[in-house]
């Protein structure tokens, strides 16, 4: 019996590295195709919102979690339900502001950076920064305007990896006249 539950272990790391290393082929092929760091982070951030624009239909099928209703329970199911389904992680969630309208994910641990170091060519590049267009992307699709953007990173010598999350607005569906 111990056996078998090794091997599901072995497969989920198996399956996290094999994951670590392609992003990292992709993100190395980004900095060949592109010219300077802040391009590279741009395509990082459309590809990640291209993702989450369709990962949400997977994710609220899987979960079952229901339609949030505030900020901060919206905060509460992306930390403690999305990070840990898809990276097997869960960021803590600090430094609201006094409005309520923007807090912190704190990444002790990113496994998008194991075996990663970063070139001091590529001292802009922000290596994770799908992750940004996919929190952007999965959001929009349920109706919520994001900003969202690294503010500290451990590759760039930071003792945690830091997303900030800052919400713009609700946004209101525009079905034509008749339909609801």
């Amino acid at each position: 019996m111990s056996r078998q539950s090794n091997r599901g272990t072995e497969s989920k790391k198996m399956n996290s590295e094999l994951f670590t290393l392609t992003y990292g082929a992709l993100v190395t092929q980004l900095c060949k195709d592109y010219e300077n760091d802040e391009d590279v982070n741009k395509q990082l951030d459309k590809m990640g919102y291209n993702i989450g624009v369709r990962l949400i239909e997977d994710f609220l099928a899987r979960s079952n979690v229901g339609r949030c209703h505030d900020f901060r329970e919206t905060a509460d199911v992306i930390a403690k339900v999305a990070f840990k389904m898809y990276l097997g992680i869960t960021p803590s969630i600090t430094n609201w502001s006094p409005a309520g309208d923007e807090f912190s994910l704190i990444l002790e641990n990113n496994p998008l950076v194991d075996f990663v170091e970063l070139p001091d060519n590529h001292s802009s590049l922000i290596y994770s920064n799908l992750l940004c267009g996919v929190l952007r992307g999965a959001l929009e699709m349920v109706q919520m305007a994001v900003d969202v953007k690294f503010t500290q990173d451990t590759l760039k010598g930071d003792s945690v990896t830091e997303i900030r999350m800052r919400f713009i607005r609700r946004i209101e569906d525009n079905l034509p006249a008749g339909e609801e």
